[in-house]
């Protein structure tokens, strides 16, 4: 019986060692999940701002704080405060996707214009459905022909 004997400690001794591992495997699941979620939140908030360095490898902060030119807050100045003969070197997005808008989906026209977000450019086309300037046929998007001109009227 000494033989069964060691053989059930063995088999404790195991048993004891597994629940200990699968412990430890909970552990660091959990610890990696933490961990994983905590970089997507760094890669989120870090995207094109540059990495901070630690405070003994900056220069003296009065310095760089006379040095920071002042910050405005708030919206900035309308179109309508800039210099009057200025033209616009390239269009905005709703001109864009009206040149866009001929026999496309909305998701083509997405692709089409690089660097717009895609809910800016589905908000842009919401709006130009909403003032008739978009129609939606078959799940494509057609400009529709403006009649107005662009002078303004006599009065």
């Amino acid at each position: 019986m000494s033989t069964l004997d060691e053989i059930t400690k063995e088999k404790q001794r195991i048993s004891e060692a597994l629940a200990r591992v699968d412990m430890q495997r909970d552990k660091l699941a959990s610890q990696l999940g933490e961990l994983e979620a905590t970089e997507r939140v760094l890669a989120r908030y870090s995207k094109g701002t540059e990495i901070k360095k630690t405070t003994s490898a900056r220069t003296p902060t009065t310095a760089t704080k006379a040095a920071a030119p002042a910050r405005r807050h708030g919206r900035p100045p309308t179109t309508t405060a800039k210099a009057a003969g200025r033209k616009r070197s390239s269009s905005n997005l709703g001109d864009q996707i009206l040149a866009l808008a001929t026999g496309k989906t909305q998701q083509e026209i997405a692709a089409a214009c690089k660097g717009a977000r895609p809910n800016h450019v589905g908000a842009a086309l919401a709006r130009h459905k909403r003032a008739g300037l978009i129609e939606e046929r078959d799940g494509k998007l057609y400009a529709i022909p403006s009649t107005r001109t662009d002078q303004p009227a006599a009065f």
